[in-house]
């Protein structure tokens, strides 16, 4: 259980650092949303799910109920910041942000 909640750790920091790497690279604040959205929701349940696994190395009553807190946060998570993302990008849209271009200057 120790060795399987590092590597999920590890794979979040991954996913992570991918997408502040997208963030800082992409050309216009959709594809910095797409960027951020995707990889730092997957990222945080990676480490979610990986601190929950790294709890039960004492598997007792309270480290399990410990742990399922944990997978229901990552479960508002997985719900809550594609919403987000969405929301931003559509409030963007609305407001007249145009998206960029092939050929367009970097904004």
């Amino acid at each position: 259980m120790i060795y399987a909640g590092i590597a999920f750790i590890l794979a979040g920091l991954f996913f992570f650092f991918v997408g502040v790497v997208g963030v800082l690279r992409l050309p216009d604040f959709y594809t910095r949303m797409h960027a951020a959205g995707k990889c730092d929701s997957l990222a945080a349940e990676l480490i979610l799910i990986g601190v929950a696994l790294y709890n039960l190395q004492d598997f007792t009553l309270a480290t399990v109920l410990v742990s399922l807190k944990i997978l229901l946060i990552a479960v508002f998570i997985f719900v809550a910041s594609p919403t987000a993302t969405h929301a931003i990008t559509e409030a963007a849209l609305i407001l007249g942000l145009e998206p960029w271009k092939k050929g367009d200057k970097r904004s």
